[in-house]
């Protein structure tokens, strides 16, 4: 699906509503304000600004109703977590049944909270969906890819991601398209540190028993005894396994993941990009693996070179042509966070920041001390993903493009 790049637009999702009650979110207090606020005060929210050719839409989300979120969550986990009952009874007994406790517990405001951003995750999608000028839509508070269907987790509450992705795989109408009936196919990447278990394994399986390959999950995060989530699909495949699923894949990266490492592993994510041929690109965000961030995991920088979270979105944005949804996610240094979300917007519209830039004085300037500028550089961490290593990986993901490749070619000879 290719649209016309001479004037892109950018569908930003946000609202005064969305911004109150993501800020709530108890794992990221307050993260969303700042988030937003510093995409304003560098003036990314001005339609047109800077004369670039691409223009930049806000967009003001409404809420999931109940139908629109039972498209994948179960009926009783919903029936629970939009009642009052989960917040004047945060103890309730069927709350941990439902996983409302210890890293997801009950807030004030959360029924709004699961409908308003579930809700501004699907606006984002129906814009790409709807709009052929909509080339890329932002929603910075989306992103929570540890949803389970029928429980929270991981700081998670609501499938967003898995809902936006229904939505963009729903067949395309002849309307729509101008041609017959067309399925349309969607990728899912995640950059967070954590493994995207709510996502991979809502399609696991899904599509490589399919005549017609609609959805492929690709998760590249840290995994180790102990370290959330644990899951057997956030190892790195076995191809020679019956369970393997090549549109179902992990890279799990040591400890250190540098941009040294992730300018070596993207040309294989492009490989399956191409191999998939998708009609939608899905970024899962999370900069919890940028240097700073409290897990003090990988040691990601911002931008400055080959292989920055900046110059993967880049890729993504300016020279994959396929119309891209990012999300947020993960992250724990909430200045950085918004330093990163920010960058990556002006990226998105084609019209990046210095990374030297000044942060603008508004009213939580103090908070990007001590620099007071844009950049998250690299740490001092040593990159544990040794050349070995990354060579098994290699090998690894070569053969699940080329059985991405088989599926893909035969599908299209059964078309």
């Amino acid at each position: 699906m290719e649209e016309d790049r001479n004037h892109k637009k950018v569908v930003y999702v946000v609202s005064n509503e969305l911004v109150k009650l993501s800020s709530l979110l108890p794992s990221n207090k307050n993260r969303s304000l700042l988030v937003h606020s510093l995409v304003k005060e560098f003036g990314l929210l001005n339609p047109d600004a800077g004369g670039s050719s691409a223009t930049l839409l806000p967009l003001r989300p409404s809420p999931a109703d109940f139908k629109q979120l039972s498209a994948y969550h179960d009926r009783d986990y919903l029936e629970h977590l939009l009642s009052g009952d989960v917040i004047a009874t945060p103890n309730h007994s069927q709350s941990g049944e439902y996983g409302l406790e210890e890293d997801c517990p009950s807030f004030p405001h959360l029924p709004d909270y699961v409908r308003l951003v579930a809700g501004a995750s699907l606006s984002a999608a129906k814009a790409l969906r709807e709009d052929k000028q909509v080339s890329i839509a932002i929603c910075w508070d989306g992103g929570r890819h540890h949803a389970q269907k029928a429980q929270a987790s991981g700081f998670c509450y609501v499938a967003d991601c898995v809902l936006a992705i229904l939505a963009l795989k729903r067949s395309l109408s002849q309307a729509e398209t101008g041609r017959s009936l067309s399925k349309s196919r969607v990728m899912y990447l995640d950059l967070d540190l954590h493994f995207s278990d709510g996502v991979s394994q809502a399609f696991y399986s899904s599509s490589s028993g399919s005549s017609s390959p609609q959805v492929l999950t690709f998760s590249i995060h840290h995994a180790a005894p102990g370290f959330f989530p644990a899951s057997e699909l956030a190892a790195l495949p076995d191809p020679s396994s019956p369970s393997f699923d090549p549109f179902t894949l992990c890279l799990p990266l040591e400890r250190g993941a540098s941009n040294k490492t992730f300018s070596r592993i993207w040309p294989l994510i492009e490989r399956i990009k191409d191999a998939f041929q998708p009609d939608y690109v899905v970024v899962q965000c999370g900069v919890d693996g940028l240097a700073g961030d409290p897990y003090a995991t990988w040691n990601w920088s911002l931008g400055g070179e080959d292989g920055s979270l900046g110059w993967c979105i880049d890729r993504v944005c300016n020279q994959w042509r396929r119309k891209t949804l990012l999300f947020g996610g993960g992250g724990y240094n909430s200045p950085n966070v918004a330093r990163a979300w920010t960058y990556l917007t002006s990226i998105a519209l084609d019209r990046p920041l210095p990374l030297d830039a000044d942060i603008p004085d508004h009213g939580v300037f103090p908070l990007y001390a001590p620099s007071f500028t844009l950049d998250v550089p690299p740490g001092t961490m040593v990159d544990q993903n040794t050349d070995a290593y990354l060579q098994q990986v290699e090998e690894v993901l070569g053969k699940a493009t080329e059985a991405i490749r088989n599926t893909m070619g035969n599908a299209a000879c059964r078309g």
